[in-house]
């Protein structure tokens, strides 16, 4: 059964509009309007960040081949109009692609051919794309497959400038995954993200930043981020809220690091946000739990 949506009509906080969210099993999700509007309006969109695994990984029941479904059920239920896709294998991209229809996506590999991607999706009758570009997070970030620091791994971000035709703007939509084990790398990684993409944004207007940041939001690479002036979308939805692991490793659990992001910098309004704890029959999508946040950028 898909998750359930109930919004609680008149019933306000301090000016927040709360809703809903009842899974499969049971578990609640709630998420909160941060301004005053009971729905959002026509002009705002959706975003999600997911790490949907690696698909060769060695998981046993929860390989990718049985739970690819899964994760369309999970993206489809939202139906985000911006869509930020961590550990995508080329075989995976394309599913994910032949799901979405009326999405179009960018992704190139980190190792320049055939490896892991940080791959974006955007609604195609919505968006239309003006540049983009992927970058890699080390000292030489114009070349292809570049290691950074202390990284076990290469690292990107890719990025795209879209124009949105519904409302007029231009914004740039980024998608990135820190390095796991590197926590220079993941300090670093922070700086450089900051300095390119906000050299990237139209008219120094609004830049949307989703990820697998590998970090805490106590974090050094979060607290950068932050004194960049990005804003984690769902901590101004739900500044005190208390379990917000993101890492599951395929098992229900409480507590955890919140490592998954929609972070947001410049104009732009926070509607409402999201950690989806969908599973299905007891089955989880990914060892991760995808983040959603309904934005509005002003006209």
């Amino acid at each position: 059964m898909d998750v359930i949506q109930r919004r609680l009509e008149g019933s306000r906080l301090s000016g927040v509009m709360f809703r809903l969210a009842i899974t499969p099993i049971g578990l609640l999700v709630l998420s909160a309007c941060a301004s005053g509007d009971a729905v959002p309006a026509d002009d705002s969109f959706r975003v999600m960040s997911f790490n949907i695994r690696y698909g060769t990984a060695r998981d046993g029941a929860n390989h990718w081949n049985k739970r690819k479904g899964l994760v369309v059920r999970t993206v489809r239920t939202y139906d985000p109009d911006l869509l930020g896709l961590q550990e995508v294998l080329p075989f995976q991209a394309r599913h994910m692609q032949r799901a979405l229809t009326g999405h179009d996506s960018y992704g190139p590999s980190r190792q320049g051919a055939n490896g892991e991607s940080c791959t974006l999706f955007w609604r195609r009758d919505r968006f239309e794309v003006m540049a983009k570009a992927t970058f890699w997070l080390s000292p030489t970030p114009d070349k292809t497959a570049s290691r950074g620091w202390d990284a076990a791994l290469p690292r990107i971000c890719s990025w795209v400038r879209l124009h949105d035709r519904r409302t007029g703007c231009e914004f740039v939509f980024a998608n990135t995954h820190f390095d796991h084990r590197g926590r220079q790398a993941r300090r670093e990684s922070a700086d450089l993200i900051a300095q390119r993409l906000l050299a990237q944004r139209p008219g120094g207007k609004t830049l949307i930043l989703t990820g697998d940041f590998n970090a805490a939001e106590s974090s050094r690479p979060l607290e950068r981020l932050r004194s960049a002036g990005f804003r984690d979308a769902f901590r101004v939805a739900h500044p005190t809220a208390k379990d917000v692991g993101t890492f599951t490793g395929f098992k229900p659990r409480s507590g955890g690091r919140k490592i998954d992001y929609v972070l947001v910098h410049g104009a732009g309004t926070v509607i409402e946000a999201a950690i989806d704890r969908s599973c299905f029959e007891g089955r989880w999508p990914s060892d991760h739990l995808p983040v959603t946040a309904s934005l509005r950028i002003p006209r």
